[in-house]
């Protein structure tokens, strides 16, 4: 079964609909070619994507002349640059790494060597008095710290949001509840069976996160295994928000960067993450057990951080492997390309490894004719805290009132902005897709004012085809 209208075999299919997945659609859209992506989920953005800690980062601290240092550096300049085009949030917050012991103290020297040697050149070795004259609210027994001016926080949801825009009003397909269940080839053709049917593809792209490994099983090969790395944090009330200037990392050692805290772009204060290996690619619940370590964590880091009201936890699943890199791979003459192990840094290279991918597909023999026209970069809805938001827009209120309409007053947002988001090209579905296009019901009641109308306004909303209607229970 195809989309009607859609061609019976496209030129490249993409597996998985997260930031990477769809950065590439965003990036095969720029050549007259036809792309389709599958993804199992019913939205963009449901996997790794949506939950993470959302930090634009510098690459400071990668491993030096890996693939996943060079494509985050590259990444982090061109994210930066879409972001400003595409009205996506971020604020250049800057970091700093806070040692608490004559150990920590004595690795910053070494990760500063190492910034550098990522071509990083902006780190400083930081006093203990400069430190808490930058963030006074730090808990006793700090040694110093190491300053990352250019890292930065940023909105994850919108980014993959505006990615997978951009590739649709483009011409590129999104099929979604869409699991790749086979992989085969026929007449130098994939012909993939998924649970919505048949699809045929020249090409084939493997950007399923969580679940690469399988598709790369799927696909005759077993180069690496995903080891599902649960990371679980603690969202703080708005009111937090004045405690912290800076994202304040911990000294990272070879297993994890450690539990920071962090300000967001909607205001709040991050605690997080744990990082617990698992078996269980669904297991996105938080623990008792990991929530009371974050506590014990932020204790030590803010004290102050844990008088405040707590808005939220939740846990995002990061796809760690048994390799110290990202694993990108062209197999020549199959015309796959796996994108395996892609880790948090992921957000940040997404566009990066986008362009990294194609060039390695033209290489192998993929024809790419670029578009007589670039495709248009969309502007986002201003979600972040401090942008204009559509409630204190005069101008947008003047041409639709229903921005002067406030429906989830924790979050102020209004009924023209759910309006907005359940209609264009990449829809709101489901509650979780509405909370990630405009923060409703993610505020500090979590829906139990709004919640019947915000609901019953998007059952008006979405059209009741059990293939899209998903999750209004949420």
């Amino acid at each position: 079964m195809t989309l009607p209208n859609s061609p019976s075999t496209y030129d490249v299919a993409i597996v998985g609909a997260g930031v990477v997945g769809c950065a590439l659609a965003r990036e095969f859209a720029r050549f007259e070619i036809s792309t389709v992506v599958l993804e199992r989920q019913g939205d963009v953005c449901e996997g790794t994507s949506k939950a993470n800690t959302a930090i634009l980062h510098t690459g400071f601290d990668c491993v030096p002349g890996t693939l996943e240092a060079r494509l985050v550096r590259e990444g982090y300049a061109l994210l930066g640059q879409y972001a400003e085009c595409a009205g996506i949030a971020v604020e250049r917050t800057g970091a700093i790494l806070a040692a608490w012991d004559d150990e920590q103290l004595a690795a910053l020297p070494a990760i500063k060597e190492k910034a550098e040697k990522n071509g990083y050149l902006a780190t400083r070795l930081m006093s203990v008095e400069e430190v808490r004259a930058r963030e006074p609210h730090l808990g006793e027994g700090l040694l110093g710290g190491l300053e990352v001016p250019g890292e930065s926080i940023i909105c994850p949801w919108t980014t993959v949001l505006a990615f997978a825009k951009e590739a649709a009003m483009a011409g590129v397909a999104f099929r979604f509840n869409t699991e790749l269940v086979s992989v085969a080839r026929a007449h130098g053709e994939y012909v993939l069976s998924t649970s919505g049917g048949e699809v045929r593809a020249k090409w084939l792209i493997n950007a399923a996160g969580l679940t690469s490994d399988r598709v790369d099983g799927l696909c005759h090969h077993q180069d690496f295994t995903v080891t599902p790395r649960r990371g679980e944090l603690i969202v703080f009330d708005k009111l937090s928000r004045g405690l912290i200037n800076t994202i304040i990392l911990p000294v990272p050692n070879s297993r994890t960067k450690g539990v920071l805290v962090s300000p967001t772009v909607f205001g709040n204060v991050l605690l997080g993450p744990t990082a617990d290996d698992i078996d269980d690619p669904l297991a996105t619940a938080t623990t008792s057990s990991g929530l009371e370590r974050l506590k014990e964590a932020g204790r030590k880091i803010m004290p102050e951080l844990l008088e405040e009201e707590v808005t939220a936890t939740y846990a995002g699943l990061r796809a760690a492997t048994e390799h110290q890199d990202y694993q990108i791979r062209m197999h020549e003459g199959e015309n796959y390309v796996c994108v395996g192990g892609i880790r948090s840094t992921g957000l940040t290279s997404s566009l990066a490894v986008a362009r990294y991918v194609v060039q390695l597909a033209s290489q192998a023999g993929l024809e790419l004719t670029a578009r007589a026209h670039e495709p248009e970069i969309p502007v986002m809805a201003p979600i972040g805290e401090f942008q204009l938001r559509r409630f204190l827009d005069d101008a947008a209120i003047a041409e639709n009132p229903d921005y002067g309409e406030i429906m989830c007053h924790c979050e102020r947002v209004t009924r023209g902005e759910i309006v907005d988001a359940c209609d264009g090209e990449i829809p709101a579905t489901s509650i979780g897709g509405l909370r990630r296009r405009t923060r409703a019901m993610n505020g500090r009641c979590q829906g139990f004012y709004c919640g019947a109308d915000v609901v019953s306004l998007l059952g008006e909303l979405i059209p009741a085809d059990p293939a899209t209607l998903t999750g209004l229970s949420e």
